[in-house]
């Protein structure tokens, strides 16, 4: 049997995040919340946000878990400045 695959490709203006799973299209994500409902319904029952956010199969393309719009910010304020953290 071969590997299951994952992919989240980067937002867009209009439907959010492209969703492939084992190459297939699967639908649009908008939030975390709709990610994993669109990855229950391909055959990973019982798994809940923090399962989809934490989970390795996932690639994830423009910015990881915590990016849902093309206005998200991936760092936060103190990874961009100088000299603080």
């Amino acid at each position: 049997m071969s590997e299951r695959s994952v992919m989240v490709y980067p937002p867009t203006k209009r439907d959010g995040r492209q969703v492939w799973v084992d190459g297939k299209p699967v639908g649009a994500a908008q939030n975390l919340r709709v990610l994993t409902e669109l990855l229950n319904a391909a055959g990973w029952d019982g798994m809940d946000e923090v399962d989809v956010a934490e989970w390795e199969v996932i690639e994830w393309y423009g910015g990881g878990p915590e990016v849902w719009s093309l206005w998200s910010d991936p760092w936060p304020v103190s990874a961009r400045q100088p000299g603080s953290g």
